[in-house]
């Protein structure tokens, strides 16, 4: 076993952060973005990086095989529910089509271990929650049908090639790295917290609200919120774990406490101190009205709880990112991957 991992998207949001974690625990990290989403500047100081794309075979091998790597975290995706409605075809290509091409590489040249980056939009409108990793899988969006059909092909590979296999389905990830320099920052920005943080700053005139008429409380979608570096040390724990074998594959990955839109808007502005304007408008296509983790069996195989437990802590960490960096990373237009 190395300690060689490959890391596709990794100059992303959550990737570079599950980067930044891995190498703090003396993981050697080898990065394979296309730079088209995220932020080259996020990834720690010498880490190998290759700019290609995870559908390029022959990319994928000559890494595998120069870095000899036996580990892969698949983050990289497109990953807007509203765009994969207006733009099917984009998530099927890019997600799916590539995302098959990247796991053949993998296993014909001998990777063992593959954590698949998933989502909760795959399980679709919840009839039970919290949702548990057995509720019944009916995506409503091409983004949560793309993640789902990879996880039936890490699958089949498990049960044909005994690959290695976790699907780590993620509810709302927010927050930034506790050192203050690596945060949320796309382009389009499409995640409550940051534009919640950008219209406090007055980079908007306002947060619209998507719905809220739904059968909630308040009317407004509600959330499982995880914070993005508890995540990132959920991958690791995976990985330390994987050669035992896992008892599962499928891993929920939330706080499971639903918030509100008008709840975490309300919370954000006590954390700022700022007030925030908002309107409410139109329910967004493919939006379920609550999603809520049923993180137990996670947190019971692997002895896990994740440190920021609160909202508050979680919007006190991605307040100090916006308020330090109100021009995200600034960079003049040089993005990475998811």
């Amino acid at each position: 076993m190395s300690n060689n991992i490959l890391v596709t998207g990794g100059a992303g949001y959550i990737g570079a952060i599950t980067t930044w974690e891995l190498v703090r625990a003396g993981y050697s990290v080898v990065v394979l973005d296309n730079l088209s989403k995220g932020h080259r500047s996020a990834l720690p100081p010498g880490v190998p990086f290759v700019e290609g794309d995870i559908g390029d075979p022959v990319v994928v091998e000559e890494i595998i095989n120069a870095h000899e790597i036996d580990r892969v975290i698949h983050f990289a995706a497109f990953s807007l529910v509203g765009e994969s409605v207006e733009q099917p075809w984009l998530y099927f290509g890019n997600n799916l089509i590539k995302g098959i091409r990247l796991i053949e590489t993998c296993v014909l040249n001998g990777v063992k271990n593959f954590v698949l980056s998933s989502t909760a939009a795959v399980y679709g409108d919840p009839i039970q929650v919290p949702i548990p990793e057995t509720h019944p899988l009916m995506p409503k969006n091409p983004y949560g049908f793309s993640k789902l059909g990879l996880e039936n092909l890490l699958e089949s590979y498990h049960q044909t090639h005994d690959l290695n296999v976790a699907f780590l389905r993620y509810f709302n990830a927010a927050g930034a790295d506790a050192g203050g320099e690596i945060g949320e920052d796309h382009d389009p920005e499409t995640h409550l917290v940051p534009i919640i943080f950008q219209t406090a700053l007055k980079k908007r005139e306002k947060l619209y609200v998507y719905g809220g008429d739904y059968d909630t409380p308040d009317g407004t979608a509600i959330r499982d919120y995880i914070h993005v570096t508890d995540l990132a040390r959920a991958h690791i724990a995976v990985l330390n774990k994987m050669d035992e074998g896992l008892k599962h594959h499928a891993y929920n990955l939330g706080i499971g406490r639903g918030y509100s839109v008008l709840e975490v808007l309300k919370e954000a502005q006590e954390v700022c101190g700022l007030e925030i304007p908002y309107e409410i408008t139109e329910r967004r296509a493919g939006d379920p009205p609550i999603l809520v983790a049923d993180s137990r069996r996670f947190a019971k195989e692997f002895d896990w709880q994740p440190e920021y437990g609160a909202l508050t802590e979680i919007l006190q960490t991605a307040w100090q990112w916006h308020r330090t960096h109100p021009n995200g990373y600034d960079e003049g237009g040089e993005n990475a991957a998811v």
